[in-house]
């Protein structure tokens, strides 16, 4: 069973990893703890003590009820969490 981690469990990269993932709009919440083992309350945490205050707020206004931040409120044809367009260079 995997543990759920907090911020001190995490190092500075890994921070900085989920806040970049979190303010993503078509990363759901579930792929951060999928591979962070971070829960959406524990990223929310993390969001609030990391970025300012008003940066904080317009992002929770933005993902509050958003559809692609939870799997389970996306269209059931949504099978991936990365854009089509993500890192075509490499490709």
């Amino acid at each position: 069973m995997q543990t759920t981690k907090t911020a001190t469990d995490l190092t500075e990269g890994e921070i900085s990893r989920i806040i970049e993932m979190a303010w993503e709009d078509r990363t759901p919440f579930e792929a951060i703890e999928a591979q962070f083992q971070v829960p959406e309350d524990n990223v929310i945490k993390i969001m609030r003590g990391n970025i300012t205050a008003r940066s904080f707020k317009r992002w929770r206004e933005r993902v509050t009820g958003r559809k692609t931040k939870h799997n389970a409120l996306r269209d059931k044809s949504v099978l991936r969490h990365q854009s089509s367009t993500h890192n075509k260079a490499n490709r």
